[in-house]
């Protein structure tokens, strides 16, 4: 993902580039300013240009913060002007190993109070900056994106919401549904896909895998998943299987009908490697439950790739189906908070996303199109051909 300097040399940024981290963001948004900050310094420098006043600098980040008040309630400080700034607002609103204080009682911080934080910077803002994008990995609500009976509609809301606040565009990353954008047809509204650099990082760390289609097989975990597993299994010239999940439509708990029984449909998976893609684990019970039913089929190895690893309830199931050899590796991005246990597993494999989040918001900043960082096919297709050819050496 190198930078093209001689063109971005002829680019006028939209504005002044400003990072905002919302609290619990500031690993990313660091990550995300170095990159920004080493690629503008090694470009031709026009600070004698007014266009070009405050492209290169020691940090993008602007400094801010959201205090509380003894009784919960909150504000949003901005210690810079943001004046005539693009405003790149950084907001992870799985962060829960946040608190605060209300009452003398520590309160762990969820994705209302995260989002709730987005709104506050807006309004510190007040109207100053030139442009306000949000980057929010992990849409929120984005599992309430559609209505059951009598439900709400959070993450429609939510996005409505932002709009309203002046918001130019929102970015976020394999949106459980990406048709919630209907909700802004007015807004910018991306759901990128982190597929190039989970198969870089599944290829780099198994330099013996045999992308052969009787050597190993992708398998999607439900029917909402299929379209995203048969852009893997082109990419990677293997064939597709499918478990669809039987419910129990008589029943509700925890507000889903419960699953019955995993059913699978595909090719025999006997002896082959197998690499299942998902969006989120939460609990990571159907995921487990698939590894076994697969393991019952006589499957080789199995990969678990996900966007977003939350473990809602811990590990240790996790460490038991490792330890008894139904699942191999699993690969999430660092786009959501990762407990540092989780990071210390020898089956977890962390897939970084903060160059690429860099290169986007530098091309966003440069005002130039994110079509060729939308779709990574020819940069996938280019990876796999090497990898067959050379292995690791050639990743």
């Amino acid at each position: 993902m190198k930078n093209n300097s001689k063109k971005k040399e002829q680019k006028i940024p939209v504005g002044k580039l400003g990072l905002i981290a919302i609290d619990g963001s500031e690993e990313m948004a660091g990550l995300v300013d170095r990159y920004l900050v080493n690629w503008r310094k090694d470009h031709f420098s026009c600070d004698d240009e007014i266009s070009f006043t405050g492209y290169e600098k020691e940090s993008f980040i602007i400094k801010g913060d959201c205090p509380r008040f003894n009784n919960g309630e909150a504000k949003a400080i901005l210690y810079e002007s943001v004046r005539g700034y693009d405003i790149y607002i950084i907001c992870d609103v799985g962060n829960y190993s946040r608190s605060y204080t209300m009452f003398g009682l520590q309160c762990p911080m969820g994705p209302d109070e995260h989002f709730q934080n987005i709104k506050r910077v807006i309004s510190a803002i007040g109207g100053k900056a030139r442009r306000i994008n949000v980057i929010m990995p992990l849409l929120y609500a984005g599992r309430q994106h559609k209505r059951v009976s009598r439900e709400s509609l959070d993450c429609a809301m939510a996005l409505r919401e932002l709009e309203s606040l002046g918001v130019d565009n929102i970015l976020t990353f394999d949106a459980h549904d990406p048709r919630v954008q209907n909700a802004i047809p007015l807004t910018g509204f991306e759901s990128i896909m982190p597929s190039y650099q989970i198969i870089k990082k599944l290829l780099n760390d198994n330099p013996g895998l045999d992308l052969s289609k009787d050597k190993m097989i992708v398998i999607s975990p439900d029917e909402g998943g299929i379209s995203k597993n048969i852009f893997y299994s082109q990419m990677l010239g293997l064939d597709l299987g499918l478990f669809y999940k039987r419910r129990d439509y008589s029943s509700i708990i925890e507000g889903r009908n419960p699953i019955m029984s995993h059913e699978y449909l595909g090719d025999d998976v006997s002896g082959k490697d197998i690499l299942i893609v998902d969006d989120i684990i939460s609990s990571g019970d159907s995921l487990l439950d698939l590894a076994v039913e697969l393991k019952k089929r006589k499957a080789g190895n199995i990969h678990i790739a996900v966007t977003f690893a939350l473990f809602t309830e811990g590990l240790r199931k996790f460490n038991e189906f490792y330890q008894k050899g139904y699942f191999s590796k699993i690969y999430a991005t660092n786009l959501t908070y990762r407990k540092q246990e989780l990071m210390e597993k020898e089956w977890f494999r962390e897939v970084d996303m903060s160059k690429f989040i860099a290169l986007i918001v530098d091309t966003l900043n440069l005002d130039d199109s994110l079509g060729s960082l939308m779709d990574p096919s020819n940069k996938i297709k280019s990876l796999v051909e090497k990898y067959r050819k050379n292995g690791l050496a050639g990743v």
